[in-house]
C-alpha cells in the first residue's frame, strides 16, 4: 500500500476501527487505534505520537544505526532524512513498521549560489548522492556509462544482484528497489511516464526506468565518475534478453 501526501497533507495511523477511520492501517493488539499521525511540509516530514505510553523509532535505513526516538504524545516532530523507517512497539518477536520517502530535498548548485543580496542558485534535480536511490540510478544507467550499447535497461532483478556486494545494499529486495525508481521518477525527477489505461502494468514499468535513465544520462545527473560507487569486481548482467 502506498499513500502519497502532498505539502500540508495528512495522514493517520494505527489500528483503527469504524469509530476511528485511519488511513494506515496496522494490525497489532499492541498499537493504540489511533497511534501516531504524518504531515507532509514543503521540504521534510512531521510525526505526531499519539500513544500515551509508548515511544516510536525513526530510523534511517541509509545511516550508520541513525534514529531519532519520538516520545508519548510529542506532536509534530520535525524529522530529517530523506528516507525514514517507522518502528512502532508490539508483542510479537517481529516489529510494525512502514516506510517514509520525505518531500523533495533541496540542495543549492554549487556553481550559482548567488552574490551578497543575489537569490540563490537550487539544482533542478535535488538527488542525495549518498543515498540508496542514487545507488539504484547509477546502477541502471552503468550499461550506457560503460558504452556496452545495450538494447534494454537493466530489470529490477538484475539491479538487486548487481547492488549485492554494496555495504548498504545487503538486504534490498527487488520490492525496495522498485520503491526507489518511483521515487526517482515521480518525485526527483518528475517523469510522466505511460497511464494504466495506455499500457499494462510491466510496459508502465519498463517505461518509467527507461524514463528514469534517459533523463539522468541526457542531463548529466549520473555520470561516469559515479561508477565507483558501485561494488568492484561484479561486471553488469547481460543485457537485452
Amino acid at each position: 500500500m502506498t499513500l502519497r501526501l502532498g505539502p500540508g497533507q495528512r495522514a493517520r495511523f494505527g489500528r483503527g476501527s469504524s469509530g476511528t477511520p485511519v488511513e494506515l492501517r496496522l494490525a497489532d493488539a499492541a498499537i493504540s487505534r489511533l497511534a501516531g499521525e504524518i504531515r507532509a511540509t514543503d521540504d521534510h516530514w512531521q510525526l505526531s505520537n499519539l500513544s500515551s505510553t509508548h515511544s516510536y523509532l525513526v530510523e534511517n535505513p541509509e545511516g550508520a544505526g541513525e534514529y531519532l526516538r519520538v516520545p508519548p504524545r510529542r506532536a509534530g516532530a520535525p524529522i530529517p532524512f530523506e528516507f525514514s523507517r517507522v518502528v512502532l512497539p508490539t508483542r510479537r518477536d517481529t516489529t510494525v513498521f512502514f516506510q517514509v520517502f520525505a518531500p523533495d530535498h533541496v540542495y543549492l548548485d554549487p556553481r550559482g549560489t548567488g552574490g551578497p543580496g543575489g537569490s540563490r542558485t537550487l539544482t533542478a534535480y535535488s538527488l542525495d548522492e549518498t543515498a540508496t536511490y542514487f545507488l539504484v540510478l547509477v546502477a541502471l544507467c552503468e550499461p550506457w556509462l560503460r558504452d556496452r550499447s545495450p538494447v534494454a535497461v537493466p530489470t529490477t532483478p538484475q539491479v538487486v544482484e548487481r547492488l549485492r556486494g554494496h555495504a548498504a545494499c545487503a538486504k534490498l529486495t527487488a520490492r525496495a528497489v522498485s520503491s526507489h525508481i518511483d521515487y526517482l521518477a515521480d518525485e526527483k525527477l518528475r517523469i510522466g511516464v505511460p497511464g494504466a489505461a495506455d499500457t499494462g502494468r510491466s510496459d508502465r514499468r519498463n517505461g518509467k526506468r527507461e524514463a528514469v535513465v534517459g533523463l539522468a544520462l541526457k542531463f548529466g545527473i549520473v555520470r561516469e565518475e559515479h561508477l565507483a560507487l558501485l561494488p568492484p569486481g561484479a561486471e553488469p548482467a547481460e543485457r537485452g534478453r
